[in-house]
């Protein structure tokens, strides 16, 4: 399925913030073929027909329930969709891999295993592991065979990784490394074969090791009594003298971060669609609800309340949404662009991921808390029935709060996007200091008051608008800190507002781009419906990218050069509002008549 054509001007990683794109290089979920309908159908059916109602089985950790869906989805070729063929996978393109993801979504807790299996269960053996490593676990792991799980975290070390205190120490003959440690909230420990475990060797040389289960001195804890994902494995493991052969060594000495961080790039990507797959899913709960439940003679569909959250909920789903492939593209363009080059089918997804590491950090933002939105708004739609176990509500509100959490926490993650931003500038990667620069010389002059003219043309200037922003704010407090009156490392509420904008600008112009496509093809729904997301959204935006740039330009300037920055809030804020109401209404009785989430 890998189209072998490959685009040139293809957008580099946080080169979004800087440059234009066109509505024909971008891939919209609307685009995919007929095989890849087909392949989505398949999933549709595995989900709905093995997993659902298998789900109380499930978060009653029935032995061996898991693994069989595991292996029931290897016999779909799932498990194998982004592995080489040369070890049993099927090499899917990235597209068709986040298709799949998204399609997986409503599994509940199960994603957790799934994802934990596929993601960073394999993907570190296929990065960094050696050719007899790979032909060694890969197969087995493709097949079902073979269980996989990640040993990262520790009671002392979550966020900062490199903290780890499990330590490895080469056993006197040579042949062994001696691991002693602990490690916590441990997903598919519980039924897992193979363990990637890190550990200090000689205490201070951060690596990776393959682990089989079964080794004198590896033992579990009992299963975590969790606030939701019951459905899925969560042990503790406990090491003590456990002998690991040398060869079983990952990648090199001393280099397990680059395991840890590159394998945590593609696992957020994913995290973001499996969200959104639940997410859709929730809605259309909520709206079956609200069509069914009647209140006061009618159906409580009928009223404003309801209609806005309906509404709310479809217009965050389709802005990540939009995102989200868009950036699928960009990825699965890279792997084109490095396999051209000879670089292997494994080099070219770590170096893809790595590339876009800035936008996969948002994504798992955008995705998480989308889905946070949708089930508590879901939830509420329910309103008593909805704290009921009795339905889905409730399980879904559940599951959904530990996205914000693992894989690195939401606020981890709006720091990293800033803070590799930045690196990739210094770096003389991106050209940030050119376009800033350009936007400093545009506030000392007028604006220009020039009618804007044809199809989204105002949605254009908009996006065009809070890159200028952006890069105003991020400037600003970039000279501050080359002045030496400012240290970005202690201001992470600042970076945290510029994080917020990057999203924003991501979610918004991917929307744009989206919508202008959509109005080139044959859509299911009047174009109108389409223009209502987005006319809503940008106007949503343009009040979030005023308040956070507001906030944190008072934060570090002030003065005249204050009130300057302020007017260029004002100039790059300027989009006309939609009339919001009448919008939203249009997007939630489109989906009222559906009776489901239908973007």
């Amino acid at each position: 399925m890998q189209d072998t054509l490959v685009k040139s001007d293809v957008l580099k990683g946080g080169e979004y913030l800087i440059k234009p794109s066109k509505p024909e290089d971008t891939f919209i979920p609307e685009q995919i073929n007929e095989e890849q309908q087909m392949i989505k159908e398949t999933v549709k059916d595995y989900v709905y027909n093995e997993i659902v109602p298998k789900v109380l089985r499930l978060e009653k950790q029935e032995e061996g329930l898991s693994v069989e869906l595991l292996r029931k989805g290897a016999d779909l070729g799932l498990l194998g969709s982004h592995m080489p063929e040369i070890y049993g996978g099927m090499e899917m393109d990235t597209n068709t891999n986040t298709l799949i993801c998204e399609t997986l979504g409503p599994a509940g807790g199960f994603t957790v295993s799934f994802a934990a299996h596929t993601g960073i269960g394999m993907l570190p053996i296929l990065y960094f592991g050696s050719e007899d490593q790979k032909a060694k676990y890969l197969p087995g792991l493709i097949s079902g065979e073979l269980q996989a799980s990640y040993c990262l975290t520790e009671p002392s070390s979550g966020s900062d990784a490199l903290a780890a205190k499990t330590r490895a120490d080469l056993s006197e003959d040579g042949t062994h490394y001696i691991l002693n440690g602990q490690k916590m909230w441990i997903s598919n420990a519980g039924f897992a074969d193979i363990f990637i475990v890190f550990a200090q060797v000689d205490g201070d040389k951060f690596t990776g090791f393959i682990v089989e289960k079964g080794l004198d001195g590896l033992t579990l804890g009992a299963e975590e009594l969790k606030l939701g994902i019951k459905s899925s494995s969560t042990r503790q493991v406990f090491l003590e003298n456990v002998k690991v052969p040398k060869e079983n060594v990952l990648g090199e000495i001393g280099k397990g971060h680059l395991i840890a961080f590159n394998v945590l790039n593609i696992g957020r990507f994913k995290l973001c669609a499996l969200s959104l797959g639940g997410a859709k899913a929730s809605a259309t709960t909520g709206i079956q609800y609200a069509n069914e439940r009647k209140q006061f003679k009618q159906p409580i569909a009928n009223f404003g309340a309801i209609k806005y959250k309906i509404a709310q909920q479809a217009i965050r789903l389709f802005a990540s949404e939009s995102a989200l492939y868009r950036v699928s593209n960009l990825i699965q363009e890279k792997n084109k662009e490095e396999m051209a080059k000879g670089a292997s089918f494994a080099e070219a997804k770590l170096i893809a991921a790595e590339e876009y590491a800035i936008e996969c950090a948002l994504l798992k933002i955008s995705g998480s808390e989308a889905l946070d939105y949708v089930v508590d708004e879901t939830l509420q739609i329910h309103g008593g029935m909805g704290y009921s176990e009795e339905g889905t509500a409730a399980r879904a509100y559940r599951d959904s709060r530990i996205n914000r959490i693992y894989e690195g926490t939401n606020e981890i993650n709006r720091l990293l996007s800033v803070n590799m931003l930045l690196k990739k500038a210094m770096k003389g990667q991106l050209d940030i200091v050119g376009p800033a620069w350009a936007v400093q010389k545009e506030l000392s002059s007028m604006p220009s008051f020039d009618k804007l003219e044809g199809a989204y043309a105002e949605e254009t200037k908009a996006v065009e608008d809070f890159k200028k922003l952006i890069l105003m704010v991020a400037g600003g407090a970039a000279k501050m800190q080359m002045d030496g009156k400012l240290d970005l490392r202690d201001e992470q509420e600042i970076i945290m507002n510029v994080s917020d904008m990057l999203l924003d600008l991501l979610e918004a112009e991917s929307t744009l781009l989206r919508v202008q496509r959509l109005a080139e093809m044959d859509t299911k729904f009047d174009q109108d419906v389409y223009d209502a997301i987005l006319k809503t959204f940008i106007t949503d935006v343009t009040a979030k990218m005023n308040k956070n740039a507001t906030d944190a330009l008072v934060s570090f300037v002030e003065g005249d050069l204050l009130r300057t920055f302020l007017m260029g809030v004002k100039r790059f804020t300027k989009y006309t509002p939609t009339n919001v109401k009448a919008a939203r209404r249009k997007i939630a009785n489109t989906m009222i008549e559906a009776n489901e989430y239908c973007f």
